[in-house]
């Protein structure tokens, strides 16, 4: 009860002070999701808590990064690592793990085992046509990985009508980006094509980054009545990735366009193809969706030049089917959907270490050595589920679910495991790369669900669930182990979440609530041991996370809208003990923000002719930056503000201008103690300056 006061007393002081208010784009009473059972639901009757991100804000906001859209959601914080590669915070702390589940369409971007942080910029949000947001542990339709959010992004479909649409853009530090999109529909068939070119050279030293991402999409209604959905996407993404690259204190405040890794790299290659057949017959639904994905990267980690200096090239390729069969009855408008995840992923990892050099604090050249890991290894998933609804009365309905994920890995490595172990000397001490004997790592849980919505009346509605959900270890968790002794041994994380929220409207104001407690059983985390210098990976033993969100909006005038977004969380160890001499039970877990706000307050004048003006303000809580919770970053407040003005019916002009009080603030913030191996560290990524940009669009 103390946690939830002061939650409560948090986020109403954000919401109802002038200065705390922020930005909410949660679902509406009235609004649809698809995300919760992959196909359409009226949201009154999800037991779940989904934000939305519909086209309207999209096609104004056309994000550039992430951050820039996906930060309307309450509980959601994605930060900036560079080019469009970021961290994401939603119900766990700013995090690399694989937490969340990315998908496009209803289909993961990535299996299971070759999880990517980053995979946002996998998928072109500027030209998507929706983003939901599923928060905490996926409903029965979901598996592994869905335990933070399941983020959905959707293809815009085929127009109805021939148009098409460019968008030039340019801002500082080199920044360009053309979109082109267009389509028609003739007869029963409706086709879609989108452009995405991309660059900039970046704001600090040696951080260009340059994106080509493309797709096709066919829309077509068969003869027997069905309906064909062929969706074809790609990208390709080329950036120096040191735009994450921590800085000393000094020059955080002093000089922040220093870059200590100009060396690193990141090539990204992703590409995914799907055909989604749909049949309606009565009161029955089949859907099947067979899919392929080919992803590909080259990686040169900047975060790692310090202890464990390498290189490595990843890549998979997927076949996957989809199978949903939904059936309605009458008695109590009862729905049941069953069906089967099929997902068979050949992948491989080749590293190798590098010898790299430093002029003082720069990393400024390297040459590789020995090759510490080269192995394929094969994910397969075979996923059936159960998802069962129905309305005991008119105004409450009950939903089941049951998901049963079996998975295994099929491991062959190309390194003699009995003579070369890799040891080479890196800052006084040997980094000892372990190997795994050929063979198969399997996994399998029984994941079961349960929700509840109720109307009070036409404007009121309130939700109850119990979710429970899993993650296997990804393939470079169990495969890679580094220094680690047995990463056979790690056990999959399991989730156990209640959540319960009300959604409603009164006059002019929408809003919703919800609040949430979340444990984490064997919570997989990375642990600097003091005594060898060397990172390992080990099951945590618990962590717990519990809070709040809250999302309104209002038009407090004409010609004003008002959307507000905040959410107060903490985020805790309850178990864990790496060493004899180590506890951090009890402590709070480090980059973890308790307060996260957003506002947008928009003004839409007439003499903009259909333009407007929007004032955004962004709030990120102080949080922890060790897990001895020695030190704590103060968190920042930043200010964005965005314009547009409508030259006639198909030309529009628009600008934004990013941090515009030129704030001075971390996108990640890092303590490390002193060590044997290492003096005591303060780190700071800095976040972008002032930065202004300029675009135009036209419609044909």
């Amino acid at each position: 009860m103390k946690f939830i006061r002061c939650c409560v007393g948090s986020v109403l002081c954000a919401v109802f002070v002038p200065h705390g208010l922020a930005v909410a784009a949660e679902t509406k009473l009235d609004e649809v999701t698809v995300t919760a059972t992959r196909e359409a639901q009226a949201m009154k009757e999800s037991s779940h808590t989904v934000g939305v991100i519909g086209a309207d804000d999209l096609q104004d906001v056309k994000p550039s990064h992430p951050a820039e859209i996906m930060e309307r959601v309450p509980g959601v914080h994605v930060n900036v690592t560079g080019g469009e590669g970021h961290m994401t915070a939603i119900r766990q702390p700013l995090t690399t793990k694989p937490m969340y589940l990315y998908l496009e369409d209803g289909i993961p971007t990535r299996s299971t085992g070759f999880f990517n942080h980053n995979a946002l910029y996998e998928i072109n949000l500027p030209q998507s046509d929706r983003i939901e947001v599923l928060k905490g542990p996926g409903s029965a339709l979901y598996g592994s990985d869905a335990i933070g959010a399941v983020v959905n992004a959707q293809t815009r479909p085929a127009p109805l009508k021939p148009e098409a649409e460019v968008v030039m853009e340019g801002g500082e530090f080199g920044f360009q980006r053309l979109l082109v999109s267009g389509g028609n529909t003739i007869g029963d068939n409706g086709y879609r094509a989108d452009l995405n070119l991309t660059q900039t050279a970046g704001w600090r030293k040696a951080t260009a980054y340059d994106r080509v991402s493309a797709g096709a999409r066919w829309d077509s209604t068969l003869q027997n009545g069905a309906s064909l959905k062929m969706v074809l996407t790609g990208s390709e993404i080329d950036q120096q990735t040191a735009g994450s690259s921590r800085l000393s204190a000094d020059d955080y405040y002093n000089n922040p366009t220093e870059n200590y890794t100009p060396i690193s790299l990141r090539k990204v290659g992703a590409n995914r193809l799907s055909a989604a057949y749909e049949k309606e017959s009565g009161d029955s639904l089949l859907n099947i969706t067979p899919y392929l994905r080919d992803n590909s990267m080259t990686l040169l980690p900047n975060w790692s030049l310090s202890y464990d200096p390498t290189i490595y090239e990843t890549g998979n390729t997927s076949q996957g089917l989809q199978v949903r069969y939904r059936r309605d009855f009458k008695p109590m408008r009862t729905r049941l959907i069953t069906g089967i995840d099929i997902d068979h992923s050949p992948g491989s990892r080749f590293e190798q270490s590098i010898n790299a050099t430093q002029t003082g604090n720069i990393y400024d050249s390297y040459n590789t050595g020995v090759t510490i890991y080269d192995y394929d290894v094969t994910y397969v998933g075979v996923s059936p589920y159960l998802h069962l609804e129905f309305s005991p009365s008119t105004a409450t309905r009950i939903s089941l679910g049951l998901r049963y994920d079996d998975m295994r890995y099929e491991f062959d490595n190309h390194i003699n495991t009995a003579t070369t172990t890799a040891t080479p000397t890196h800052l006084g001490r040997t980094l000892t790369y372990n190997q795994i004997s050929d063979g198969e790592a399997t996994f399998s849980r029984l994941s079961p669900k349960l929700g509840l919505t109720h109307s009070f009346n036409e404007t009121l509605n309130g939700f109850v669930s119990w979710r429970q959900a899993f993650r296997a270890p990804s393939e470079g968790q169990i495969f890679r182990p580094g220094s680690t002794v047995d990463t056979l041994s790690l056990k999959p994380v399991v989730a156990d979440s209640i959540e319960t929220g009300l959604r409603g409207k009164s006059g002019k104001l929408t809003y919703n609530l919800s609040l949430y407690s979340m444990r984490l059983k064997d919570d997989i985390l990375s642990y600097d041991n003091p005594d060898t210098g060397n990172r390992e990976t080990v099951n945590a033993g618990e962590t717990r996370h519990t809070g709040i969100e809250v999302g309104l909006e209002t038009k407090p005038a004409d010609q004003f809208t008002l959307h507000v977004a905040v959410s107060q969380a903490t985020h805790t160890y309850e178990q864990w003990q790496p060493s004899a001499a180590v506890n951090y039970s009890g402590n709070e877990i480090e980059m973890a923000p308790g307060l996260m706000s957003n506002v947008q307050l928009i003004y839409t004048p007439l003499f903009l002719n259909g333009g407007n003006l929007a004032l955004e303000w962004i709030k990120l809580g102080e949080y922890w930056m060790d897990p001895a919770n020695s030190y704590m970053y103060q968190g920042h407040d930043l200010l964005n503000l965005r314009a547009s003005y409508r030259l006639g019916k198909t030309i529009k002009l628009y600008g934004r201008l990013m941090n515009l009080a030129d704030k001075r603030y971390a996108t990640a913030a890092q303590y490390s103690a002193a060590t044997a191996f290492r003096p005591e560290k303060f780190e700071y990524a800095p976040g972008m300056p002032r930065t202004a940009y300029l675009g135009l669009q036209v419609d044909f």
